[in-house]
């Protein structure tokens, strides 16, 4: 055990000493480190991995106290992680990583271990379909567990320009769009970025390896489908292979014509199995389903419109996309996790039981929701908005 440590720890030193990106993700400045088990969750290609190395780099203690590992690595595969976290701590560790957790078998006993047993500060990290199981070993109330969204428009924009922008909440947006938009296209024209935004702007590994992102993007997507869910939910091959097909057959599908009966008919499986499918593709950043505002716990329920999960996916598994589907794409990924979105009985968009959102080109009127308080039209193709039109854009401003 002891070389393995030592082997580990080198490892640890050399990743830290070449991780060079300079540029910080938001949530890293939202999460409370001085908490004593930390979850950072979120979809393949997000940043996870760069933001732990970034904090442990930046932590200012020496480098055999902090250590980085991945729970894939070879060396360790047959290796229980509490063990090595106590030998670790045996030895003045005081600061573990562990990235891709969901790869560990019993990782939920064994994080809950070191938490009780160990005097050590305890960081993790997996894919965001792991949440489920915390309740396996009640790690919910021991674990403070942050869930990492796509790279926004706004830090898109800040990598791509080297400019820096603010966030806005959605109140100051609904009130003060106009200015707010006036004083960001003074320093840049945000729809000469859209859409490339839109087609390869939504993973931070664009910026490492643009030649190759589409390519990079469906290997990463089929890493959740082949290797991420069937770990976590013991997924048999052809469920696999289903799962694969559901991806390919939503692109001909528009998400305001959800048909279950014809979409289980096509995979050959029942409405259940169906359902349960969307639910893991929900779980694993792959579909976005938006419900009616009645939707229970069930995850039987038909949602009111379901998309790929972000615009990306679809130039990276999609022949053909319809417009009005990457602009409402967009629109839902801003704010999902963020605000409560629903489907609109009237409009698009229910968000936070409050605020109807009908999103369209820049010619969109206010037709459907005419005489409703509260009611925005969302338009693409435009600078500026006035009144209870917004631009589209600037909702990639959120976080």
């Amino acid at each position: 055990m002891d070389n393995l440590l030592d082997t580990l720890l080198e490892n640890s030193a050399f990743l830290l000493h070449n991780c060079q990106t300079a540029y910080r993700r938001y949530f890293l400045k939202n999460i409370d480190f001085d908490q004593k088990l930390i979850g950072i969750i979120g979809a393949r290609g997000v940043g996870k991995t760069t933001a732990i190395l970034q904090y442990l780099k930046d932590l200012q203690v020496d480098m055999d106290k902090k250590l980085y590992i991945s729970a894939d690595m070879i060396e360790i595969s047959d290796m229980s992680l509490f063990e090595i976290a106590k030998k670790f701590s045996q030895y003045g560790g005081e600061v573990l990583a562990i990235d891709e957790i969901h790869k560990s078998l019993h990782f939920e006993q064994e994080l809950k271990n070191m938490y009780d047993r160990l005097d050590m500060k305890v960081i993790f990290s997996g894919s965001s379909a792991v949440t489920l199981e915390h309740k396996k070993a009640d790690l919910s109330r021991r674990a403070t567990i942050y869930k990492v969204k796509n790279l926004s428009f706004r830090e898109f924009l800040e990598l791509r320009t080297g400019e820096v922008f603010p966030t806005f909440t959605l109140e100051s947006i609904l009130k003060d769009h106009t200015d707010i938009a006036l004083s960001i296209t003074k320093d840049i024209k945000p729809l000469a970025y859209l859409k490339e935004y839109l087609k390869f702007g939504y993973y931070p590994f664009y910026f490492e390896k643009n030649k190759q992102y589409l390519q990079q993007l469906e290997a990463t997507i089929n890493a959740v489908i082949e290797v991420d869910l069937p770990l976590i939910f013991d997924m048999k091959y052809e469920n696999i292979i289903n799962l694969k097909k559901l991806v390919k057959l939503l692109c001909s599908s528009n998400p305001y014509e959800l048909n279950i009966t014809a979409l289980s008919q096509k995979i050959a499986i029942s409405r259940d199995k169906l359902y349960r499918y969307i639910h893991y593709l929900n779980l694993g950043s792959i579909f976005l389903s938006v419900y009616p505002r009645t939707k229970g716990d069930s995850i039987f329920t038909k949602p009111s419109k379901l998309y790929l999960h972000n615009p990306n996916l679809y130039y990276a598994y999609c022949k053909n996309m319809q417009t009005g589907t990457i602009r409402e794409s967009f629109f839902a990924n801003a704010f999902v996790q963020i605000h409560e979105i629903y489907h609109s009985k009237v409009g698009d968009f229910l968000v936070d039981d409050r605020y109807i959102f009908e999103v369209g080109g820049k010619s969109k009127g206010f037709g459907q929701i005419k005489d409703m308080d509260h009611a925005y039209v969302v338009a693409d193709d435009i600078e500026v908005g006035f009144g209870n039109k917004i631009p589209l854009w600037l909702f990639g401003f959120l976080y």
